[in-house]
């Protein structure tokens, strides 16, 4: 099984590294386990930038910037997705696509090749792990949090015909000439069209979603639902589709 994992462990009494490697038991030598790795912060435009800058004038907003830290898949860590996120990113021989805003990490047997070819123009479309692991009929697993925070919904957004489009803008690593080994690291700046992602109706959607179609049950002491991700994915599109404007 390939499982995308969402989790919020705080007050549950479970640890990150064991449950990372009790899934793992679960799903075998073959199975694979993947987690959201995201950056927003990592932005001009998103509202975890924005949080950051508020009340800063035009001079410091541009001094913030030129000191962000630019996105390099091999060590920025990720930003507000838990600890579990960040124990898989962080085990030995994990692998995490390069998308400097909405990476994902993966352990396990098709970790490398599900986060290879992340491409800048699809956060979370055909070409993200995420686009893979539906065609491939992953599992969803949500331990602690509600649907307001599953990422297999916007999959369904690449899917709307014409979806509205808009510009990212972020930092990323590139190696230069020069440096004691040879090279120095900068942030460069680059700009890019996609979707446009919008979250705000994913607790309607995922409360239209019907139980026939989710196992619920405990982790631990906490509560947790699995679910098919193409099945997530199909109901959110058709849910869009008859209530987005």
């Amino acid at each position: 099984m390939r499982l995308l994992v969402h989790a919020s462990l705080g007050g549950t009494g479970l640890a990150p590294e064991p449950l990372r490697d009790a899934l793992l038991g679960v799903l075998g030598p073959h199975g694979t386990l993947v987690v959201p790795a995201f950056t927003p912060q990592n932005s001009t435009t998103s509202s975890a930038h924005l949080a950051l800058i508020s009340g800063l004038a035009e001079d410091e907003v541009r001094a913030f910037r030129d000191r962000m830290p630019p996105f390099d898949p091999a060590s920025t860590p990720s930003q507000g997705m838990g600890a579990l996120a960040e124990a898989v990113r962080t085990a030995p021989g994990a692998a995490r696509s390069a998308h400097p805003q909405t990476s994902f990490a993966a352990v396990g047997g098709d970790a490398r090749r599900l986060c290879s070819g992340h491409r800048l123009e699809s956060h979370m479309g055909e070409d993200s792990p995420l686009g893979k692991m539906c065609w491939e009929g992953a599992q969803v697993l949500m331990i602690n949090v509600g649907f307001s925070v599953c990422s297999a919904f916007h999959l369904a957004e690449y899917r709307i015909p014409k979806p509205p489009l808009r510009m990212y803008e972020c930092v990323v690593k590139v190696n230069l000439p020069g440096g004691r080994q040879g090279y120095l690291q900068e942030g460069e700046w680059t700009a890019y069209e996609d979707v446009a992602l919008d979250d705000s109706d994913f607790a309607e959607i995922g409360g239209a979603f019907p139980d026939s179609r989710v196992r619920r049950g405990r982790v631990g002491g906490a509560s947790a639902m699995l679910f098919s991700l193409p099945d997530a994915v199909d109901h959110a599109l058709d849910w869009m589709t008859e209530n987005r404007r």
